[in-house]
C-alpha cells in the first residue's frame, strides 16, 4: 500500500499536518513511537482557546482522533530507516512506500534523574521562560541547572520574580562576569545537587538537596543541556542540517534540501513553542499538497 505522505512523528507538528493533509483527502500514514516531548507536559498555559491550560497528552489524544476522522491512518511504532526511493522501514520490519515524507521527529528531552520532575512538568516545574515565566509571578522560585546556562535563566526569570535561587546542580564553573551579574541582581546561588522535588500530585512543595537541606519552594525551572535533535534519519537520507542537528528548511514551504522531504516542529531550528509547531505542520501540509497536486 503506497501513501501520498508518511508523517514520522505524532506530536503537535505531525498531528496538525496530518489533519490538514487528511482534509486535502490525501492518503496519509502517521507513525509515532509515543515518546514525544509534548507527551511529558501536564499543562500548557499559553495556547489560545485553553484559558485553563491543556496537557500535552490531551492535545495528542484529541489531535490523533481528529486526524483519524479525516482518514489519516496511524501506526504505533518506530521508523528505523527511510530509503532514497522513499521506502519507510519500521522496527517491526515493515517496508512502506510513500510519495513524500514529513519529518516531525522533534527533540529527545534529557532530564537528570531527579525524582519528581516528570510528575511536576507543566504544573509547577517548567523549562521555557517565554511560555511559563508568568506562572512564577511574585513567587519564590528555584532554578535547577548547570553553569552559565542555569545562571542566565535565573537572570531572565527576574522579569517575573525578585526571589530566585539558583541551584548549580552540576557544579559547572561560573565566569567572574556571571557571578557579578548574579550578585547585582541578588540571586542566591547554591553549589549543591538537588536530590528530589517533593510534591503533592504534581504541585511542588519543596526542593531537597544532597546536603540534607529542605527548601520550601513551590515553583522551579530546569536549565540543563544535552537535548538531542532527532534528525538522524533525515540527515542519513540526505537532508541538510545545522551544526546543532536541526533540519534546514525553506522558510515558506518547510521543504528540506531534498525534493519531496519536509520537516516541521522542534526538529527545525525555531522557538520550540507548541503554537509554532502547529504553524509549521500546517504550513508544511499546504506545500506538500501543492507538490503532490502538481505531480498528479
Amino acid at each position: 500500500m503506497s501513501y501520498d505522505c508518511i508523517i514520522i512523528g505524532g506530536g503537535i507538528a505531525g498531528l496538525q499536518a496530518g489533519i490538514m493533509l487528511g482534509r486535502y483527502q490525501h492518503r496519509v500514514l502517521m507513525i509515532d513511537s509515543g515518546q514525544g516531548r509534548s507527551s511529558l507536559c501536564h499543562r500548557y498555559n499559553n495556547i489560545i482557546g485553553f484559558p485553563d491550560g491543556v496537557s500535552g497528552q490531551q492535545l495528542r489524544h484529541d489531535g490523533k482522533k481528529q486526524a483519524e476522522s479525516f482518514g489519516v491512518e496511524t501506526l504505533e511504532g518506530k521508523v528505523v530507516d527511510v530509503h532514497s526511493n522513499f521506502i519507510v522501514e519500521t522496527e517491526e520490519g515493515e517496508a512502506i512506500p510513500t510519495r513524500t515524507v514529513l519529518f516531525a521527529t522533534g527533540i529527545d528531552e534529557k532530564f537528570p534523574p531527579i525524582p519528581g520532575i516528570k510528575e511536576c512538568l507543566g504544573l509547577s516545574i517548567y523549562v521555557c521562560p517565554d511560555c511559563d515565566g508568568y506562572e512564577i509571578t511574585g513567587q519564590k522560585t528555584s532554578v535547577v541547572g548547570s553553569g552559565e546556562a542555569g545562571a542566565q535563566l535565573a537572570l531572565t526569570l527576574k522579569d517575573w520574580s525578585d526571589d530566585i535561587i539558583f541551584f548549580n546542580h552540576s557544579g559547572a564553573p561560573l565566569s567572574l562576569e556571571m557571578q557579578g551579574k548574579l550578585r547585582d541582581r541578588r540571586i542566591l546561588v547554591q553549589q549543591v545537587e538537588v536530590s528530589k522535588f517533593e510534591h503533592n500530585q504534581g504541585l511542588l512543595e519543596a526542593v531537597l538537596t544532597a546536603d540534607d537541606h529542605r527548601w520550601e519552594i513551590k515553583k522551579a525551572f530546569l536549565a540543563f543541556s544535552g537535548n538531542r535533535v532527532q534528525s538522524d534519519l533525515a540527515v542519513k537520507l540526505g537532508a541538510d542540517a545545522t551544526e546543532k542537528g536541526h533540519l534546514v528548511v525553506h522558510p515558506r514551504t518547510k521543504m528540506t534540501s531534498m525534493e519531496g522531504v519536509w520537516a516541521a516542529g522542534d526538529v527545525v531550528d525555531h522557538s520550540q513553542f507548541v503554537t509554532t509547531a502547529m504553524g509549521d505542520g500546517a504550513q508544511a501540509s499546504v506545500w506538500i499538497h501543492k507538490w503532490l497536486k502538481e505531480r498528479r
